[in-house]
């Protein structure tokens, strides 16, 4: 029996015994991920319920309780100045896209520059567009607003969309991305067939990098969308203003017309939309970008 017990207590050929150890949930890393999701969360669902409020009810009922009053804000807001804010939402579409689009290709043309060409000064270059990515966009907007106004273009479109065009943080995610997708032996086929250096990279490398663009894409979109300080520095037309710039020119005259309040709110939960939008239609090219790239491999 004894010599029985043993053979059984014996681990299996191959196999190694460790110690029995019981299941442990990671609590710690499980609260602050609650923890961090409550804090990005709750803001967003103030804003959701406010808007649904009316000017009486956005002061005199509990904060998280919905209110009967979201169609008439939405109403008043479309109503007031004669829509100026359906326009508001124009400019920022119109900044957000066009910059975002401008600067994805600048983005895709000087990161594959920098990943595929050997010259000299290249490394410094480099080091200065992350220099660039280091700097507060406080410090630039200063010397933008005195170039352009020497220029003539202050309070124009063109002032807050030429700014925008140049990513510093762009060009390094295109350069980092465009060295890992794009072979050095594919640009060499290439050349060996005889096509040129443009046609190589339109045809060949910018299909490869298309999901690290649409990631710059993204990224400058939400940036130039959410921007607030080089409109402020730029504009003086109301009717030029983004949504940002629109919303805060609201928000100073609600202390004096509180009823405005109300328009602020449901202005700000409309302008997520947009994005939110933006995000899941780009989430498709993704995926689908990722997909064909795993087949073709």
């Amino acid at each position: 029996m004894s010599s029985v017990a043993l053979r059984k207590a014996e681990p299996a050929a191959g196999t190694t015994r460790g110690p029995a150890r019981p299941r442990r949930i990671a609590l710690v890393p499980t609260l602050t991920l609650l923890l961090g999701a409550v804090y990005c969360l709750l803001p967003v669902a103030w804003v959701v319920i406010a808007s649904t409020k009316s000017g009486s009810e956005l002061f005199s009922t509990f904060t998280f309780w919905p209110g009967t009053g979201f169609a008439d804000n939405v109403a008043d807001l479309s109503a007031y100045r004669d829509g100026v804010y359906w326009q508001w939402m124009g400019n920022s579409a119109l900044y957000a896209g066009l910059g975002a689009l401008l600067s994805t290709c600048v983005s895709a043309v000087s990161g594959y520059a920098l990943a595929v060409y050997r010259f000299r000064g290249r490394e410094s270059l480099f080091n200065v567009l992350l220099a660039g990515v280091l700097m507060p966009p406080v410090i630039l907007a200063i010397p933008q607003y005195l170039l352009l106004a020497e220029a003539d273009l202050t309070d124009s479109y063109l002032s807050v969309l030429l700014p925008q065009i140049l990513s510093p943080y762009g060009v390094y995610l295109a350069r980092i991305y465009a060295a890992a997708a794009v072979p050095s032996d594919v640009v060499e086929a290439g050349r060996m067939d005889g096509a040129g250096e443009w046609r190589i990279f339109s045809r060949v490398a910018l299909p490869m990098m298309v999901p690290g663009l649409v990631t710059v894409f993204l990224f400058q979109f939400v940036a130039i969308w959410n921007n607030f300080l080089l409109p402020y520095i730029m504009l003086s037309d109301d009717e030029k203003f983004p949504i940002t710039l629109g919303l805060y020119t609201l928000l100073e005259q609600g202390a004096n017309t509180p009823a405005l309040y109300t328009l602020v709110i449901t202005g700000a939960f409309l302008a997520v939309f947009p994005l939110v939008a933006l995000f899941l239609v780009i989430q498709r090219f993704w995926s689908l970008d990722l997909l064909s790239g795993a087949v073709k491999s």
